[in-house]
């Protein structure tokens, strides 16, 4: 097995869910259980090719599960193992820093637009 050599703790976290595609993924599993095709439409920026080499990585790392159906077509199904969904914290202050940091951007003038932004609801004031 290979000696893996880290400055700071932060680092053995980025090697595992680093890079541009898997916090995507992992945020969407958080939410539930995904096929392939509903990960692809949900990242429609990510090809298959990288999707499946992400999933397989998470997979290999232990924060993914994947389930095989043995049917034709044959249907697989991605969710977060136990050990994976010890990231839902982390995983949420991401998103949440994220958010803060599109409405500050925002109040300094730049035009962002979010997708997955829930639209505001007013507050209904009694009479």
């Amino acid at each position: 097995m290979k000696q893996c050599i880290y400055n700071i703790g932060v680092e053995a976290t980025i090697d595992v869910i680093g890079g541009k595609w898997k916090p995507l993924i992992l945020c969407h599993l958080k939410k539930g259980t995904m096929r392939t095709g509903q990960l692809r439409r949900v990242i429609p920026n990510i090809t298959q090719k990288v999707l499946t080499q992400q999933l397989r990585e998470l997979e290999a790392s232990g924060i993914v599960n994947r389930k095989i159906y043995e049917q034709v077509p044959p249907k697989v199904e991605y969710s977060l193992t136990d050990y994976g969904k010890t990231l839902n914290n982390l995983l949420y202050e991401l998103c949440k820093w994220g958010e803060e940091d599109i409405c500050r951007r925002r109040e300094k003038g730049e035009s962002i637009l979010l997708l997955d932004e829930k639209p505001e609801i007013p507050e209904v004031q009694a009479n």
